[in-house]
């Protein structure tokens, strides 16, 4: 009798202990779909997801119904093999509230495009790009991997149309335009995009490309896209609200968000996904909710359902422990940082720089004591303006009948090439017959008398005989030095490299624009330079003195240009 009262006693907790547990996975598995319901991601929790997905229409990260649900179990929503990490941050008073891993790198995918966005709103803050301004589409932009809205060469798209195809569909083309339509080239771009990261305190990111496009030099943290997620909203709230546009109708085609948990978590206001093959699912959001503000980031997400799944219940778990009242901060710009980097990255330009002039100054000298060619027409960078005509120098003394046929004195190009035209009679079109046998006279070469399509630029014909050189008042050493000078002297500036001779242009314009007081002297042009198999035409600026030149290319940099100067 006593042996069993103790037995009773033993087993009763014990059996009141799997009551209990029985008791909670019944509660739980009842009231998790009615909280679901009540913050409306029930989906997530339903066996139609299959359904629920194909009629969102999410071309970013279309997968399998199947394998989600079949992967729906813990060790897949943490996603450990895909660099999980996450963190949730209390946006009104700056507090950490969740964090894992959060300071591991991480490739930010598509959540890229937030900074990308992020340079354009500044763009639209400062009046230099507007709602309704066309963004060109280059050939580049055009030739960008999926998801994209699969504009041609040459088209152009709003700034407007823009941003909303970049939040919804996730264009990857759309990004790349504006990139180059901001800085020239997506490089430039990218190189905006790491300095504006640093400034902002995003220690551990650097940007590649403007898209997300996979790079393994491109990468994040979820520390630092969650100061990107705070800083935008701070400084942009009026085009912040772009991030929880829904869809986007465009040319008859419908693109819908990719960002499932937008009109699906209360409160929830943006504001990116990102996936490749390399970053897994990511997710940043932000929420607000009985005057709590919580900004959240998962990376690494296994599929899509569990990265949200993930989100959902951080979100859930979160967003009543943090103030309901703002204290923190508006997260800034450090301008010590931006000159930091400004200084570092326009001491790179000049290291460059000079080591390419001593590259062409080799070249010239070399062409310079060359034997002279009979030369009509030099093909230089093609100007912005079309230039003046220069000074008629003095004729040369005239030569006696039966004399040699002069020749014309070599002009240089840039990179140290000299191009030679036809010495046959039917192409010298600017040349006067009295070139043959006596002193010639400078003459304008005509426009289109080239086959290069090169713009023509006035050529003196000087001769070079010997009995021309005896009775030539300056010295040899100073004919020498007179063909060596640089055909631009004086400081220039450069603000910017594309490999579009019409956005080179468009650079020049805009730089000019930019610029109140820029002396009209300063002659604009684009100069053709050859790296590797790439072509790229340079955008600037010649003829300056050094402090113009300085003072203009700082205030360029304030204004977004990737500007340097350089001495000719």
């Amino acid at each position: 009798m006593l042996r069993s009262s103790l037995l009773d006693r033993i087993a009763r907790p014990r059996s009141l202990a799997a009551i209990f547990a029985t008791s909670a996975v019944l509660i739980g598995a009842t009231t998790i779909p009615a909280e679901a319901r009540r913050h409306g991601w029930g989906p997530y929790h339903r066996a139609d997801y299959r359904d629920y997905v194909r009629h969102r229409g999410d071309g970013e990260e279309r997968h399998s119904a199947a394998r989600t649900r079949a992967n729906a179990g813990n060790d897949d929503i943490i996603g450990e093999h895909r660099g999980f990490s996450a963190i949730v941050v209390d946006a009104n008073s700056g507090h950490t509230l969740f964090a894992r891993s959060e300071h591991e790198l991480r490739h930010p995918a598509s959540v890229t495009k937030v900074m990308t966005l992020y340079l354009l709103f500044e763009q639209l803050e400062k009046g230099r790009l507007r709602l309704d301004s066309p963004l060109m589409i280059s050939q580049h932009a055009a030739a960008q991997a999926p998801s994209k809205l699969g504009l041609r060469p040459g088209q152009t798209i709003t700034v407007d149309n823009a941003i909303k195809a970049v939040v919804t569909k996730s264009a990857n083309d759309i990004a790349c335009a504006v990139a180059e339509n901001i800085a020239g080239d997506e490089h430039s771009f990218a190189q905006m995009m790491t300095r504006k990261a640093r400034a902002l305190g995003m220690r551990n990111t650097n940007y590649e490309n403007a898209s997300g496009l996979p790079d393994p030099n491109q990468v994040t943290t979820a520390y630092d896209l969650a100061v990107l997620g705070r800083a935008i909203q701070d400084r942009f709230p009026r085009y912040y609200r772009y991030f929880s546009t829904p869809s986007f109708a465009y040319n008859g085609e419908l693109h819908r968000n990719h960002n499932h948990l937008l009109g699906q978590v209360e409160g929830m206001d943006g504001i990116k996904t990102g996936y490749t093959r390399a970053s897994g699912f990511n997710l940043l959001t932000s929420v607000r909710r009985r005057g709590h503000h919580i900004v959240a980031v998962v990376m690494g997400g296994r599929t899509a359902y569990a990265r949200d799944r993930v989100m959902a219940g951080l979100i859930e778990e979160n967003i009543d422990g943090g103030s309901p009242v703002r204290t923190a901060a508006a997260i800034t710009e450090d301008a010590r940082t931006i000159e930091t980097q400004e200084r570092r990255a326009y001491e790179q330009a000049q290291r460059a720089e000079r080591a390419a002039e001593r590259a062409q100054q080799v070249a010239t000298e070399r062409l310079a004591y060359a034997e002279p060619q009979e030369e009509l027409a030099a093909e230089e960078p093609t100007p912005f303006a079309r230039p003046q005509a220069s000074p008629r120098p003095p004729a040369a003394i005239p030569q006696q009948e039966g004399a040699e046929r002069p020749a014309v004195r070599p002009a240089f190009v840039s990179g140290g090439q000299k191009r030679t035209a036809d010495a046959s009679d039917s192409e010298r079109k600017g040349v006067s017959p009295s070139a043959h046998g006596r002193g010639a006279t400078p003459v304008a070469a005509r426009d289109g008398s080239t086959t290069s399509g090169a713009r023509k630029i006035d050529v003196t014909v000087v001769s070079t005989t010997p009995s021309a050189i005896r009775n030539e008042p300056k010295s040899q050493t100073g004919a020498k030095a007179e063909a060596a000078r640089p055909a631009r002297p004086g400081w220039m500036i450069q603000v910017g490299a594309t490999e579009d001779q019409e956005k080179a242009n468009q650079l020049l314009v805009r730089a000019r624009s930019q610029l109140q007081g820029f002396p009209a002297t300063a002659k604009a042009f684009t100069e053709k330079v050859q790296k590797g198999s790439e072509t790229l035409y340079r955008a600037r600026f010649a003829g300056l003195d050094e402090d113009v030149a300085q003072s203009a290319c700082k205030a360029l940099k304030r204004s977004g240009f990737a500007c340097f100067t350089t001495k000719n």
